[in-house]
């Protein structure tokens, strides 16, 4: 490996710490390379998010569209500058990953620049389906699953995850005057309804991932039913609090993210093999 993805590792490694999870990236479960090329794909994420949250006032669309540009030119053959993009490109190439999850996630950034509310379930699902679903295909990829049922099944545990996410930060994503709420739902019911609802849709696209791990070899298995089991832990901290997420924003405890590791563990060493 040379200095400069080296360095780009560092680079990748410090960002993954750097910012508040609900739950692991890689668990230890996971073998030193592909939790490296995990760490890759978090920190490629997050700083597609971050040009979308974090830049200043009127600058994230040109910033986005020069991301994409470089994005782009990485998947053509050209020699990257940014460090992420220098970590990342050996991961391309050795999974043979295609260049579409990550422009989507670039475009739902893109998305949250003009658009603020969604009216109804399918509108959401469609920004779900570039701002979630890509981000399972990279990790399937990475563990050569190429099946279009996992894809599938991937998807949803992505968008439940997105949901349950999106139902704890009412109070952060109000602050930077965006609402993941459904407009309808919030009509009928007030906020926390509205709450109440995606966290029961999430709940369900969340159980998606139990077909999926047993789909797949128990490294992953245990990766796949970290992130569901987390997604599950959010939605009944939120509950908990009477779905009132616009005033309290819950988070998950560290005694609560132990026993996910453990229960994960269990779940995935008392299994078979994969379908």
């Amino acid at each position: 490996m040379t200095l400069d993805v080296l360095a780009a590792d560092a680079y990748c490694r410090a960002l993954t710490r750097g910012h508040y999870e609900n739950f692991s990236v890689a668990s230890r479960f996971v073998d030193a390379g592909k939790r490296r090329d995990l760490q890759r794909i978090y920190a490629y994420c997050r700083t597609t998010d971050d040009l979308g949250d974090e830049s200043p006032e009127g600058t994230a669309l040109a910033r986005l569209e020069r991301w994409r540009s470089e994005v782009e030119a990485l998947f053509n053959g050209m020699a990257p500058v940014h460090p992420v993009l220098t970590a990342l490109r050996p991961t391309i190439a050795a999974h043979a990953m295609p260049a579409q999850p990550f422009l989507d996630l670039i475009e739902a950034n893109v998305m949250d620049q003009t658009i603020s509310r969604y009216a109804t379930w399918e509108a959401l699902d469609a920004y779900c389906r570039l701002s979630a679903a890509p981000v399972g295909r990279m990790v399937l990829a990475v563990f050569g699953v190429a099946d279009a049922q996992s894809r599938d099944l991937s998807d949803d545990v992505c968008i439940g995850l997105q949901l349950a996410n999106h139902a704890q930060d009412v109070s952060r994503d109000t602050k930077i005057g965006r609402r993941y709420l459904v407009e309808s739902d919030l009509a009928a019911g007030g906020v926390a309804g509205a709450v109440k609802a995606m966290v029961e849709r999430a709940r369900r696209l969340l159980a998606s991932g139990e077909a999926l791990e047993h789909r797949v070899a128990q490294p992953l298995r245990m990766q796949l039913a970290l992130y569901r089991m987390g997604g599950q832990a959010i939605c009944d901290a939120i509950e908990a609090m009477g779905y009132d997420t616009q005033r309290n924003r819950p988070s998950v405890s560290a005694p609560t993210k132990v026993s996910l590791v453990v229960r994960a563990a269990l779940g995935t060493f008392s299994r078979g093999r994969p379908a």
